[in-house]
C-alpha cells in the first residue's frame, strides 16, 4: 500500500485527495497554511471514510453544507507529530496522535457554555469550505490532537472519530447500568453506538436493520438480541412487538443511527413511557412521525450534532479493552489515485465493508 508525494527541489511536496467534481476525486498538490504557535504539522497515517465523505463525492452536498469549489476530503483521522508551534509544550516529534475535526472559536456563548460542537463558526475537517486530512501532513490546533498511548493503534486512534459519535450519543440519553437501549441501524455508527453503550454499562442492547450481514457484525459486537425488519412503514406495529419481545423487558432509550421516517416510528412506538429516544443518523432531513401519542407518554425526544470532549474517554475506553473497534475496519487501501477511486467506491457500495481505512 504506497503513499503519494511529490519531491521538489528537496522538499517533499504535499498531496492530497481533491473532490474537484460529482464523482471525481483528483490526488493534487495541497499547500498547507504557515505553523501557528499553537499548532502542530501531522503526517497522517490513517484516515476513515465516512458516509458524510461518500455523500459529498455522490452529491456535492450534505444536509445544508454544499461544496462550491474543490475541497480536501476526510475527517478522520491520526497521525505522526512532525512539527510543533513554539508555544506547544504537550506533544514532541515522534508523538501518535487522534485528532478531533472540529475547531470552534471558544468566544460564542455555545463554546462559553461547553457545548462548543453547536458553535456557529465551526471550522470542520471537510466540510465546506474547510479541507479535510487525507493528505501526506495537515496542521493542526495542537490542543485537538490526543497523544495515543504505545498500544493503541494509528487506525484505532482515527476510530476515535466515528466512535465519538456513539459516546456522544450515550451521554445525551444518560446510558447506564440501569438502562436497556435499542439501537436502530447497524451500520457503522450503528455499530459505535452498540460498542458505546455497553461500555456505559447497559445491560441489554437489542440492535436492528434491514440487513442481515449487518446484523451478525452487530451479533458478533456484543449485542444481545437483533431483529431484522423490512423498509415498509405498514410493517412497524409488528416489528414493535418483536423488538420488545427480543428485549424482554423494557425499552429505556433508543437511539436511531438511522434517521427515517420508519425508524423514528419505531423508536418512538417502542420506546417505554417515560423513556428518550435520541436521534443519530439524518438519513431523513425533514420527517412525518406520531410525536403527539409519543408526548401523551412522556417520551423524551433529544437530537445530537457531532460529540464535544469524548477523545479522551475513547482513547481510554480503547485502551482499557472495553471497546474494541478493530472488527469494524474491514477494508484497507493505499494512498495513490486508484486506490483512492477504489477505496470509496468500495465504501459506497456498501455489503460487507463497514469501515473503509487509508493507511498513508
Amino acid at each position: 500500500m504506497g503513499s503519494q508525494g511529490d519531491v521538489r527541489n528537496g522538499e517533499e511536496e504535499n498531496m492530497a485527495a481533491w473532490l474537484v467534481a460529482v464523482n471525481t476525486l483528483k490526488i493534487q498538490p495541497f499547500k498547507l497554511p504557515s505553523l501557528g504557535p499553537h499548532d502542530v504539522r501531522v503526517r497522517m497515517k490513517a484516515v476513515g471514510i465516512c458516509g458524510s465523505d461518500v455523500h459529498y463525492l455522490k452529491t456535492l452536498r450534505c444536509a445544508h453544507f454544499v461544496v462550491e469549489e474543490p475541497m480536501v476530503i476526510g475527517h478522520e483521522c491520526a497521525g505522526i507529530v512532525e512539527e510543533m508551534g513554539s508555544e506547544v509544550t504537550h506533544l514532541v516529534p515522534g508523538d501518535r496522535v487522534a485528532l478531533e475535526p472540529g475547531i470552534s472559536c471558544w468566544r460564542c456563548s455555545y463554546c462559553k457554555q461547553g457545548s462548543y460542537n453547536l458553535c456557529p463558526e465551526m471550522k470542520f475537517f471537510a466540510t465546506p469550505p474547510v479541507h479535510g486530512s487525507l493528505a501526506n501532513q495537515v496542521v493542526h490546533p495542537a490542543d485537538l490532537c490526543f497523544k495515543l498511548p504505545e498500544d493503541i493503534t494509528l487506525e484505532e486512534g482515527a476510530m476515535c472519530e466515528p466512535l465519538s459519535v456513539g459516546v456522544h450519543a450515550c451521554r445525551r440519553a444518560n446510558v447506564g447500568p440501569e438502562t436497556n437501549v435499542l439501537i436502530m441501524g447497524a451500520g457503522p455508527i450503528g455499530l459505535v453506538a452498540l460498542l458505546a453503550a455497553r461500555a456505559f454499562g447497559a445491560p441489554r442492547v437489542v440492535i436492528v436493520d434491514v440487513d442481515e450481514f449487518r446484523l451478525s457484525v452487530a451479533k458478533d459486537l456484543g449485542a444481545s438480541e437483533t431483529v431484522k425488519v423490512s423498509t415498509n412503514e405498514e410493517e412497524v406495529a409488528g416489528e414493535v412487538e418483536l423488538i420488545k419481545k427480543a428485549m424482554g423487558e423494557s425499552v429505556d432509550i433508543t437511539l436511531d443511527c438511522a434517521g427515517f421516517n420508519k425508524t423514528m416510528t419505531t423508536a418512538l412506538n417502542a420506546t417505554r413511557p417515560g423513556g428518550k429516544v435520541c436521534l443519530v443518523g439524518m438519513g431523513h432531513n425533514e420527517m412525518t412521525v406520531p410525536l403527539t401519542p409519543a408526548a401523551a407518554r412522556e417520551v423524551d425526544v433529544v437530537g445530537v450534532f457531532r460529540y464535544k470532549n469524548t477523545w479522551p474517554l475513547c482513547i481510554e475506553f480503547l485502551r482499557s479493552g472495553k471497546i474494541d473497534v478493530k472488527p469494524l475496519i474491514t477494508h484497507r487501501f493505499g494512498f495513490s489515485q486508484k486506490e483512492v477511486e477504489d477505496a470509496f467506491e468500495t465504501s459506497a457500495r456498501g455489503g460487507s465493508a463497514i469501515k473503509v481505512m487509508f493507511n498513508l
